[in-house]
This record gives C-alpha cells, structure tokens and sequence, in this order.
C-alpha cells in the first residue's frame, strides 16, 4: 500500500517514535545518579567514576555520525528500530554485572551507541510526521527531556530506598525500552525517508545520481559554526553541571546521596520543560540562544554562592538557572538545524547538531581542571566568565545577521543561512 501525507502524519506515528525517543533518554540518564551509588557500593575512585561517565559519550558521537546519514540513506525505521532494540540490552548488561567493572562499562558503551544512533534520526523521523518544524522541535525536545529527566529521577530513587540499589533501579527500564521497541514495529516512514543520493539532471542522458558529500551542505556553511555550534555545547553542558558537579560540590562524602542527585535533576529537566514551549514561539532562534546563554551565566554565578556556603538550597536555585538554559538552547537550536537543513540530508544534520551539543558532557571536567587550578569557587566563577562572554558573542553576532539582511525577524536568519547552504552544495 502506497502510504500518503496524511498516513505519515498520523498522531499515532509521531506518538510512537516519541515513545521510542523518550525510553532510549531514559535509559542513557538513569545513570547518572548511580555513579555516586558505584562510587559508594564498588569504592571507585574518581578515576574510575570519571571512566564510566565518559565511554558513554566516546561511543554517543560515533553514533550519531552515523545514524543520522544512515537514516537518510536507508529510511528511519531501518535505522532507528534496531538500536531502540537494543537500549534495554544495554541495561540488561548492567543488571547481569552490577559489580563488574568490565561489564558496566560495556552497558554504557552499547548505551551510548543506542543513544548516538537514535536521537539524530528519530527527531527528523518526527519532523517529516509532523504537521510543522515549529511543533516537530517541541515534540522531539519534550520526549527527549521528558527520558533525561524521569530515568534519573526513578533510579534514584529506587537507589536510596530499593534493596538492592545496583540492580533494582535499572528494572523499569527493562520494560519501558522493551515496549518502545514493540510499538515502533509497522511505525510509517518518513516523508523525506530513503533518498540515496541526489539526482540533478546532467546533459542528453537526463538525472544522474550523484552521491553525497560529507558532512552535510548546512553543516559547511559559516553559520552553523559561527551561529548555532557556539552555544550548543551548553545543552547538555548546563544539566551535567546541575546532576553532576552541584551535587558533588555542595555535599560532603557522608551525606552525598542519590535521592539529593535525584532531586536535582527534577528541578533542572522540569526548567528545561517549562521554558520549551516559549523558545518554539520566539520567531528570532537566536534570540532563544542568547536567553539560555544568559540562563547558564546565571546559573553559574548562583554556583558560585552555592559552592561556597555547601549550600543545598542556592544549588537547586543554579539548577532552575540551568535548566531554563537547557530548555531555551535545546529548542533554539534544533530549530535553527532543521531549518537549516534539505529534506534529503535532515537526519545528518540534526546529528552532527547533537553531536556538538553532547560535546557538553566534557563540562565537568573543565570544572574539575578548572577546580584543580582555581579551586572549587573559582572554577564557577570561571564558568560564569566564559558562558557570559559566549552570550555576548551570540548576541553580537545575531545583531550583525539582523543588519546585513535588514530585518529584525529570525526568518531573515533563516533564509540567508538557506542561501549559504545551497551555495555550498552547488
């Protein structure tokens, strides 16, 4: 059966992959709270907990690399269906070795890969289901957040009270990434799905295939470098700081706990939910940018205060700032991506999109290096002075877009990106 617009567009299709984005999120974030239960139960060291934090993104970038161009060669499903699969298979692993070093460590890793794979292709699957980009964004950002915030939350919380908190926290997701991978069966592909290679119309003989250059045309224009890859990192930068280094900072080794973990990741992801339908309504994407940018300054100067003092409630302050600064950047940032991109290369560049923004996950280690030199202070007072000064560049930069194009609205940003990009694939 030929499937038409309207099948494609279907509320149970988009519903489905979202599911599958949302369970695939929830199990790369469920664990974040059990590195301090490991640190505790196993007696790692900071080395070691450092190691188990980072194989995960070291396979997550390789996979979306790959996923997304993947997907718009041979379809969505084809490519997205088998790494939702196997995300419960990656828990499964952690639950068979829960004090086996070796064997975590290959659950994150095949966790990465599943996540890598998934998120870049699902969120142009979604779109191309949808009835517009502006609602696709909202979709594929609130599942992914929704995933990065309950998995933490429900693991934690079965960590600090479960019998068995090496184990126990990882069943729900046993279940949840099962039934993802079984609702996605029969899921209709994409209206842009399966486009091998570009066809252009080349002398008597008539279309010629030509095959694609990599990376993608949007990916090689000025603004996506200079635009949209500056503040990207602080994404996923502003929550790993929020679940993972405030919570650190501001406990000592008796009282650090996961349920404190958990509490923070609530206050930071149910932020970053609020803030998503608002940064889909700016029609300057940039100015969206500019705003979480702004947010993750703020963050980091509460930080600072926080950090000081150990004090747990000026943390869960900084986490708000955080994770408005997560929702903002997330939506501004997936819509300048997908505008940018051509139906045919979509899902390789709303990957290489994700693949900057999880470059955000090195951020605790800038704060560790940072703390090594300055202290614990003084690496947010650092952060701050950074984040701060990205903001201004962004904002600057947006100021000049809006002057050379004569227009104060972010579609002016958009078309010129447009005509950059198709320069660059002529």
């Amino acid at each position: 059966m030929v499937r038409t617009p309207a099948d494609r567009r279907s509320p149970r299709a988009w519903m489905r992959i979202a599911f599958a984005m949302f369970a695939v999120g929830w199990g790369a974030n469920q664990f974040s709270p059990m590195l301090i239960v490991y640190r505790h139960e196993l007696s790692l060291t900071a080395g070691e907990v450092a190691g188990l934090f980072l194989v995960y993104a070291l396979t997550l970038i390789p996979g979306l690399l790959i996923g997304g161009p993947a997907s718009d060669r041979l379809g969505r499903r084809a490519v997205v269906w088998p790494f939702v699969a196997l995300s419960p298979l990656a828990t499964l692993l952690l639950v068979l070795g829960p004090r086996s070093l070796a064997m975590i460590a290959v659950g994150r890793a095949l966790a990465g890969l599943c996540s890598g794979v998934v998120f870049g292709a699902a969120t142009a699957w979604v779109q191309e289901v949808s009835p517009d980009e502006g609602l696709s964004v909202r979709r594929s950002a609130l599942a992914l957040t929704a995933g990065f915030g309950l998995g933490p939350v429900v693991a934690a919380g079965l960590a600090q009270w479960a019998s068995d908190p090496l184990v126990v926290p990882y069943l729900p997701h046993l279940v949840i990434g099962t039934a993802a991978a079984a609702v996605l069966v029969g899921t209709p592909e994409g209206a842009a799905s399966r486009s091998p290679a570009r066809v252009r119309p080349v002398g008597p003989m008539g279309p010629v295939a030509t095959a694609r250059r990599w990376p993608p045309a949007a990916v090689r224009t000025r603004q996506f470098w200079l635009a949209v890859a500056p503040g990207s990192p602080l994404v996923f930068g502003s929550v790993a700081l929020a679940i993972v280094v405030l919570p650190e900072e501001v406990t000592s080794a008796r009282t650090l706990s996961a349920g404190f973990a958990g509490l923070m990741t609530v206050i930071s992801f149910a932020a970053g939910v609020a803030v998503q339908s608002f940064a889909r309504r700016l029609r300057d994407m940039l100015a969206g940018v500019v705003a979480g940018l702004v947010c993750a300054a703020a963050g980091c100067a509460v930080g600072i205060a926080a950090v000081a003092s150990a004090d747990r409630v000026l943390a869960g302050v900084a986490a708000v700032f955080l994770g408005l600064a997560y929702g903002l950047c997330l939506v501004s940032g997936l819509r300048q991506a997908e505008h940018m991109a051509s139906p045919d290369e979509r899902g390789a560049v709303i990957a290489c999109y994700y693949a900057v923004a999880y470059l955000g996950f090195a951020v605790p280690y800038l704060a560790a290096g940072l703390g090594a030199l300055a202290g614990k202070t003084g690496a947010f007072v650092a952060l701050t002075a950074i984040i701060a000064a990205l903001a201004l560049w962004t904002a600057g930069y947006a100021a000049s877009l809006r002057r050379s194009s004569g227009r104060p609205e972010g579609d002016a940003i958009v078309r010129w990106s447009r005509r950059n990009r198709d320069s660059v694939s002529r």
